[in-house]
Order: C-alpha cells, then structure tokens, then sequence
C-alpha cells in the first residue's frame, strides 16, 4: 500500500477534515483512519452526494476502515457553526480540501467561487486561531502557476498569472497563508499542489460520483462507456501538442491521499512557514492518450465529439514532484492503467453512483472480472 501505512505518526492525532465527504476528502479519511488518526470530517454536500443518513462516501470509508468517523453536515461560511464543532472536539491539525472547483463555472460564476472559497478559508482560520490550532494541509492547485513557463513544472515555477477564476482563488490563498505564517510562527502550513486527480478506491466501495455536470474527463468518459451518454466531449483538438489534445498530469487519488497523510508527520516539524508541494506522477498524458488508454484496459468504445477550446484551459501542464520524494518521502505509485481499472471498477459497481448500493461484480477488464 501507500506511504500512508509506512511513516512514523507525528505528535497530534486528531484532524478535521473540510470537504470530507467529496471525491479527494473521502479517500484522505480512509488513509488517515489507516494511519492511525481520529478523524472529525466536515461537508455541506456542494460537491457531494447527500441522503436522508448523511454521506454515503464517508459510511462506506468506514465499511473499508472499520473505524468509526464524526461527521457534521456544515458550511464554511457558517462561522457560529464551525465554531461550535471546534468547540466539541480537541482538534489537532486542519486538511482543508472544501471549495468549490469547476474551472468552467467559475469564470461563469466569478462571485460565487471568490465568496466561497477565500470567506471559507478566513472563516476557518479565524476559528483555528481562536482554538489554539496553528497546524494545517492546504488542498491547493497545479492551475496557480498558469500557463507554464517551462515543463516540467517546480515548486519555484512562478505563480499568479492564471487563466481561470477557480485558481486565482486558490493563488490568493495561498498568498494569505503566506503573510499568516510569516506574521505568526505559531503557524505550521502545507500546501499541497496536486494536479489532475483520477481513479478511485481499489474496493469499489467510494469514488467520484459528480452532483453537478459533469466536468472532470474521468466520470464523462465512464458514463459514455456505460452507455449512458452518447459521446465524449473533448475540448479543443488544435493544441501545438503531439495529438492537438491538451496535456495533463492525472494522479491516481489514493496516491493524491498518501501525499496528504506523509505531510502530516512533516507538519508537526514545520516552524511559522508556508511550506509547498507538488504532487503528480511527472509524466504528462493528453486527454487522447488517456482515452485510448481506457478503451483498451476496459474493452469498451468511446465516441468522441471535438469541439473548441474552453476558456481558462492551457496546453500542457506537467509536475517535478522531486521535493516531495525527498522532504515528504513521498511518490506516485499508480500508473495510468491502474488509474483506469480503479475507476472503471467503481463506475460498474455503482452505475449510478452512490444513489444505489454497490453490485457485487464489476464489468470485465481485459476478458476478466
């Protein structure tokens, strides 16, 4: 398994979760109840599936785990509402993966995102503070550098000159994370610059299940497979890239939750700084590339529809996630074949996502179930 089972536990044990009950934060919880840790998760379901028992991702990480989760259904901009869950609990350290995310909707929505995302994260800070909590995992984005200088990508790659409303947002809170750490050395940060998370739990138990349209190419390709959709649209085939697709650097998510866990025990070494890391495999595949490659290890056919680029989207994008091997002992571990079967497992087991329980097989893979 990965990292997250390996390294030494740091001093705190508790972690609240923002966003908890999403796609990333579900896998995270099920590492860190690996690992060891008492988890407090959070979500008021913008980005996850609701029902009348709460979160049907976070019962199910806890059918995986056999541990046992505290879980409110709540909102960022709620401050009273964090406040008295911070209040409940004994927190340790704060992963902050709640936001909202749609690079597409939010250069629709510019408002919606900027009052979701940075008064959620003043919101959180403000309570840490005042509960004696300086310790904290930042959820942030590839999509802060921009369009690339040059590839691959470093940490000491520029940021701030992007193209879409979703990640000026996480580069402005990165920026206030910055001035907090320097202003206060009780602050201990790390911000995670992960790029294009795919795949799901190797269970089939969790794994994305969008409420909204679909964005990521991932889930659309899947229904497309299922034949629940028509055809899979790509945005823009005229890229100065090798297939005219774009590029990007997909990370398995349990490799995305391994990352998270292994900074924690870096975490509680850190002193008043804003430490970052990029986590990706170092390897870019285009959105052809990562199509075929599903076709094939699932025997399934994708139509494909090409239409123009979307706004805020760049040609390549790929990570050097050097610094993270050597100060957070971490790497990617999944391949691009892997990140496929996973997901493909998750979506046959769950055609309908969490709306229905889990079958007891999945459709076969290469000739094989």
């Amino acid at each position: 398994m990965g990292i997250s089972h390996r390294i030494k536990m740091p001093k705190f044990k508790s972690v609240l979760v923002t966003g908890g009950a999403g796609y990333i934060g579900s896998h995270c919880v099920v590492d860190l109840l690996n690992a060891g840790y008492d988890v407090i998760a959070i979500d008021n379901f913008a980005n996850a599936v609701c029902d009348d028992e709460g979160s049907p991702a976070l019962r199910r990480a806890e059918q995986i785990t056999g541990k046992k989760i505290a879980f409110y259904k709540a909102d960022l901009l709620d401050k009273p509402q964090i406040n008295d869950i911070f209040d409940k609990h004994d927190v340790d350290c704060v992963i902050h993966f709640a936001a909202l995310k749609a690079v597409g909707e939010s250069m629709q929505q510019p408002l919606l995102y900027y009052q979701n995302n940075l008064l959620g994260m003043l919101n959180l800070l403000e309570v840490m503070r005042s509960h004696n909590c300086y310790q904290m995992v930042f959820s942030s984005s590839c999509t802060v550098y921009g369009e690339p200088e040059k590839l691959p990508i470093t940490e000491a790659h520029p940021t701030g000159s992007i193209t879409n409303v979703y990640g000026r947002t996480k580069y402005f809170i990165e920026e206030m994370l910055k001035d907090l750490s320097a202003a206060d050395e009780k602050w201990n940060i790390i911000s995670l610059r992960y790029f294009n998370p795919v795949g799901a739990h190797p269970s089939g138990l969790i794994g994305e299940d969008p409420t909204k349209e679909f964005s990521n190419l991932m889930p659309y390709m899947s229904q497309v497979a299922l034949g629940k959709k028509p055809v899979l649209t790509i945005f823009g085939n005229d890229y100065n890239t090798p297939d005219g697709t774009g590029i990007r650097d997909y990370i398995h998510v349990m490799d995305l939750a391994s990352g998270h866990v292994a900074a924690l025990k870096v975490l509680s070494d850190a002193h008043g700084r804003l430490k970052v890391y990029n986590l990706g495999t170092g390897r870019g595949v285009s959105v052809k590339e990562l199509v075929d490659v599903f076709q094939r290890v699932t025997n399934t056919n994708i139509p494909i529809k090409y239409v123009e680029r979307r706004l805020g989207d760049i040609t390549a994008m790929w990570a050097d996630a050097t610094l993270a091997k050597e100060e957070l002992g971490w790497t990617a571990q999944h391949t691009i074949e892997e990140m496929c079967t996973d997901f493909w497992r998750w979506q046959t087991m769950n055609p309908d996502g969490y709306a229905k329980k889990q079958k007891t097989t999945f459709i076969a893979v290469n000739g094989k179930s």
